[in-house]
């Protein structure tokens, strides 16, 4: 013991390099593909060439006999022990399923399907030897185009006789939360401001860094699989659910993880397949996917048009908003799937104050991969189309797009606000975040040499985007995703061992694959404990080190995991207090916790937490009647979500003549609550915005008919680098949350929400006076110039004009290139 006082330990805010970075920089890491074991195999997967096909027979002989073979492996020879794969969200009680096989037993419903797999002693006698499995198909009629499948003309899956699979709806008049969207547009039409719109999301590859790849080995007491997910607590828990082995059998291990953006956040065939094969062999399996592969058999993103109709009274107030959405599920459900579309439910109303809403979301089934989680979720697409729909009220107006926005958005006075979805936000500034962003974006002098630009016909016309958005993060509460049926809870667990000299291990259900988990939740600890930054040590991503936990997706890991590492980091302080009375022969209620210190009132009498873990270890002087321990755990479920928000202002320059396009700036000013580390901050903010620019200006995976992957190389998968973007301006206010103690909200998927909209607003904004009111993403120069050329030769609808959208069950191809036929006044 010491009568010394320590200094308080301030370690949340400070801008901490992150601790994970030594070892990834210096080439230290434990990629999955790096594991090897004695006696280890290695797997090849068999593709279907064709999106629909039927598998007539396999002849695997000359597999077989191939050098280094060990086993050549059909569905047929693992059907008996693996079971389909995991549907988690079945959005409505009769939702149309089709089975999901790791590997084809005779349907194929889309390219890149697994058909056999080769097992050998090396990856390169898997591959050659995978070429010489013949497969014979009869191929059939593939349907890839979402609104010729809508029509069921041709189907996806014949046995199941159409490719709806399930109608979600929310409707603001039938829960109570507002009025009737169709009374709204009724009104709008007889009298006021009736806008409709179509907007088109694309197909995105979640492209990370680190191809997927799995290793199995059998041959222990457990089952252990290494695996690059970033699901491993679920992933175990669906190999015991599918494979009958017992849970406690099984292990999983998430090693270092190069990046997922939601692409990992899947079960996999690959890891099933590769799980079978290293039980048939009875030796260690491993599989790495090739890039081309991972291209076209991961899962993919976004794809769904969007039809909005929004009423509003003539000065621009908004009176409703129904969303019609027809989502494309690709070949099968998959894991919560079907349920991303319906995340957005709840944001396409937005920061604004509709007084009715109607939301209405088809998915369809296609023979395309299949279509799961990408950064964002659901709330890029509901941001996107609220905010470029805005736009167009703003211009239907004849007002500024900030002065429509500031007329109908919650002030922060009204916080908390019960939306027209019935979600209610707890805090926000949304005025404070857009003064901000526009005096870092000067938007008063950009708007002025815009009208420069204008009045001198200068080729080079400049546009000006804006953003204002919130979303939803922290995937729970857990009573609210099983009254959407969702198949697990939103909890998340972590505890805290004190160890005897004096350092301290936090065991976090979160898996980190990038965003800095161990950094932050070390800051976290060091200030709830008073413990010196170092000597924290964060242990993740193995579910015999971690036994519970669910894992990292939706913004969820800081305001649900790192709320977990708070509470049992107070309950350690609860624990220590009680030994600390003790030691100190003082009443617990005259001690004082500061600095990691326990200090008796009025005195300088106090000792240390780590000396009580100390005296824990030894427990000779340890209080009567209590274990000798201060370990702790918790487990939090939220009450609410929490509401990030922002106000993101791009501007561009469209080159008339030519089609290209070019950013000028780009500021952005995000609230997420208590910023635990600027600088994870900042990169967190970075990178999301250039994925949401890239959806706006470059990414897309483009098929053809035959629903092929045309665009399934970096070739022709546009991804930007460092060359292709800009210097951004960012800054942060804050408002705190209240569902949890630190106040954080989330910002794993701000950037990628906002900027999406902010960047088409801004060329959209560019062109407008051309009478071009959308342009279908990407923004490529080809077709922004088809859409300057449409608009010269009179064959875009002027944003004034009354026009209806197609939609659903008109024929009308995916392929077209604009995305929205008019709207405007009635």
């Amino acid at each position: 013991m010491t009568a010394v006082a320590d200094q308080p330990v301030v370690e949340i805010g400070s801008p901490r390099l992150r601790k994970e970075d030594e070892r990834l920089v210096t080439g230290r890491t434990r990629w999955t593909d790096n594991i090897q074991l004695p006696g280890m195999l290695h797997l090849a997967m068999v593709r279907s060439p064709f999106a629909h096909a039927r598998v007539t027979s396999i002849d695997t002989e000359a597999a077989t006999a191939a050098p280094g073979v060990v086993a050549v492996i059909t569905g047929a020879d693992i059907a008996a022990t693996q079971g389909a794969i995991a549907n988690a969200w079945p959005i409505t009680a009769d939702q149309v399923t089709p089975t999901h096989l790791p590997m084809v037993l005779e349907h194929v419903a889309c390219v890149g399907e697994i058909v056999a797999a080769v097992v050998a002693r090396s990856a390169a006698a898997a591959r050659d030897a995978a070429e010489l499995v013949d497969v014979d198909y009869e191929e059939l009629t593939a349907v890839v185009d979402l609104k010729v499948a809508a029509d069921d003309g041709v189907l996806a899956h014949p046995d199941l006789g159409t490719n709806r699979s399930a109608l979600w709806r929310l409707d603001s008049a039938e829960q109570g939360s507002g009025g009737n969207v169709e009374e709204a547009i009724a009104a709008a039409r007889a009298g006021g401001i009736l806008i409709e719109r179509e907007y088109r999301q694309q197909r995105l590859i979640p492209a990370f860094m680190e191809p997927r790849s799995t290793v199995v080995d059998p041959t222990g007491e457990q089952v252990t699989v290494w695996t690059s997910t970033q699901v491993p607590h679920i992933l175990r828990f669906l190999i015991a659910a599918t494979t009958g082995i017992p849970e406690s059998k099984v292990r999983v291990i998430a090693p270092d993880v190069g990046g997922g953006f939601g692409g990992k956040l899947q079960t996999t065939p690959e890891e099933f397949v590769t799980l079978a094969a290293a039980r048939r062999v009875r030796k260690p399996v491993k599989y790495t996917e090739t890039r081309s592969e991972s291209l076209v058999s991961g899962h993919h993103g976004r794809d769904q048009w969007q039809k909005l109709t929004l009423s509003a009274t003539k000065d621009g107030t908004v009176t409703g908003l129904k969303v019609e959405l027809l989502v494309n599920l690709g070949a099968y459900v998959a894991l919560i799937g079907g349920g991303i579309p319906v995340l957005g439910a709840w944001m396409y109303n937005s920061i604004y104050k509709f007084p009715a809403y109607q939301f209405n979301c088809q998915t369809v089934l296609t023979n395309l991969p299949w279509v799961d989680a990408y950064r964002g979720a659901g709330r890029p697409e509901a941001t996107f189309a609220i905010e470029r729909i805005m736009d167009e009220l703003a211009a239907e107006v004849g007002v500024d797009p900030l002065v429509v926005r500031e007329k109908n958005w919650i002030t922060h006075e009204e916080f908390p606000f019960t939306s027209v979805a019935g979600m209610t936000y707890d805090s926000g500034n949304y005025e404070a975040a857009t003064a901000r962003a526009k005096e870092l974006f000067g938007y008063d002098e950009l708007r002025a040499e815009q009208q420069q630009r204008r009045d001198a016909g200068d080729p080079v016309q400049l546009g000006i985007g804006v953003s204002t958005f919130t979303e939803m993060c922290g995937l729970a509460p857990s009573r609210v995703l099983g009254s959407l049926n969702y198949g697990a809870g939103g909890w998340e667990n972590a505890s805290i061992r004190m160890l005897a000299t004096g350092k301290v291990e936090v065991i976090t259900g979160t898996s980190p694959h990038g965003q800095g988990h161990e950094t932050a939740w070390s800051q976290i600890v060091a200030d709830r404990l008073g413990v010196p930054f170092e000597d924290v040590e964060v242990l993740h991503g193995d579910t015999q080190i971690s036994p519970r936990g669910l894992d990292t997706y939706g913004s969820r890991s800081l305001v649900v995991g790192g709320e977990a590492v708070v509470r049992a980091a107070d309950k350690v302080v609860e624990k220590a207090k009680v030994a600390a009375a003790h030691l100190l022969e003082a009443n617990a209620d005259d001690l004082e916790f500061t600095g990691g210190r326990f200090g008796v009132k009025g005195t300088d009498k106090g000792i240390g937490i780590a000396d009580i873990a100390t005296a824990a270890f030894t427990s000779h002087s340890w209080p009567e009647g209590v274990e000798p321990s201060i370990d702790a755990e918790a487990t939090f479920d939220p009450v609410n979500f929490s509401f990030p928000h922002g106000t993101h202002l791009c501007a561009m320059e469209v080159d008339t003549e030519t089609g290209a396009t070019t950013m000028r700036k780009y500021a952005c000013v995000d609230d997420i609550g208590q910023i635990i580390n600027p600088l994870i901050v900042e990169g967190q903010v970075h990178g999301g915005l250039v994925q949401g620019i890239a959806q706006a200006l470059w990414e897309e995976a483009v098929f053809d008919d035959n629903g092929t992957l045309v665009s399934g190389s970096f070739v022709d998968y546009t991804l930007p680098t460092t060359a292709d973007t800009i210097n951004f301006l960012t800054d942060n206010t804050t408002s705190l949350a209240t569902s949890n103690t630190l106040g954080t909200k989330g910002v794993g998927e701000a950037g990628t929400i906002a900027s999406t909209p902010a960047v088409v607003n801004a060329v959209v904004d560019a062109v407008r006076h051309l009478g071009i009111n959308d342009i279908r993403m990407p923004l490529t120069p080809e077709r922004v110039w088809r859409a300057i050329q449409d608009a010269e030769h009179g064959s875009q609808t002027p944003p004034t004009a009354q026009a209806q959208p197609h939609f659903e069950g008109d024929g009308a191809q995916g392929n077209q290139d604009s995305g929205s036929t008019g709207g405007g006044q009635a």
